[in-house]
């Protein structure tokens, strides 16, 4: 497997090796975790909205959270990038179901995500913005950025602008439908406002602190992390700079995956971010 970077073997500091001489059985997804997988961020997203209609305001807080989470940086991520060993319409149906239930494009995001992984550091990546400017810019970046990836994939992501589009329009019909619900119930507002709540943690969370655009080669323009913390509180979702490299690797993978790379980053003097012990 060739990694996705820019930069010719000879600008690397190691050379990385392979996926096929070190790792192939990390490609494997079983049923059970494609299941498991695939169930996380619906059954989140229905306890959330059971939660609003019952009143349940504590569930209904840990239920976005919960689908956030499994969403966008887990099941959602695995779709985009085809790793969940799906058919083609099957990863298609559910990308679209599982970020449509967050008033999101989730073909937008395919399109600006794989984006991002063939242009980062450049200033073309829309995904990795938040990444070159401040703190404080990438928490304000967040109200606008689904709203950004949409634009940018209708005029740049020609391959599947009509999933986008459609996309973009069924979630404008469901804005319009929780608004004029408003007077019979606040139900389906509030379920809107936290899951787009949860969206504007993005920028902050998947470009700004795992990412340095000003690393002179991909080991140093992602971030590693490691600590006791960032397994319990990201559930083994830290390894960015592991998945940057061998992005075809799906999440269940990533914490072997980070093992067998260890000794590589560690003769390369990539020095770990830990969290915790």
């Amino acid at each position: 497997m060739k990694l996705r970077r820019n930069e010719s073997a000879a600008h690397w500091p190691v050379e990385m090796p392979p996926l096929s001489r070190f790792g192939r059985d990390l490609l494997i997804v079983t049923p059970a975790q494609r299941c498991f997988a695939l169930s996380l961020p619906l059954a989140s997203a229905m306890a959330l909205g059971v939660s609003l209609v019952l009143g349940w305001r504590v569930a209904a807080l840990l239920a976005a959270a919960a689908y956030t989470f499994y969403s966008y940086g887990s099941t959602s991520h695995d779709l985009v990038h085809g790793t969940l060993g799906l058919s083609s319409r099957w990863n298609h149906v559910l990308l679209s179901i599982i970020e449509f239930a967050g008033l999101r494009s989730g073909h937008a995001y395919q399109a600006a995500h794989l984006q991002h992984h063939s242009r980062f550091p450049h200033f073309d990546d829309v995904e990795g913005a938040a990444a070159h400017g401040t703190l404080l810019g990438a928490m304000l970046a967040g109200p606008l950025h689904q709203l950004k990836i949409w634009c940018w994939a209708v005029r740049h992501a020609r391959r599947y602008r009509a999933w986008i589009i459609a996309e973009g329009l069924a979630c404008l019909v469901i804005l319009l439908g929780a608004v004029a619900s408003w007077p019979v119930t606040h139900a389906p507002a509030a379920y809107l406002a936290l899951v787009v709540l949860g969206s504007w943690t993005f920028p902050l969370i998947t470009s700004y602190l795992p990412h340095n655009p000003h690393g002179k080669n991909a080991l140093r323009q992602t971030r590693r992390f490691r600590g006791v913390v960032a397994e319990v509180l990201f559930r083994r979702h830290l390894y960015h700079i592991e998945h940057h490299l061998y992005p075809a690797v799906p999440h269940q993978q990533w914490h072997e995956l980070a093992n067998r790379l260890d000794p590589y980053f560690d003769l390369a003097g990539v020095t770990p971010i830990v969290l915790g012990f």
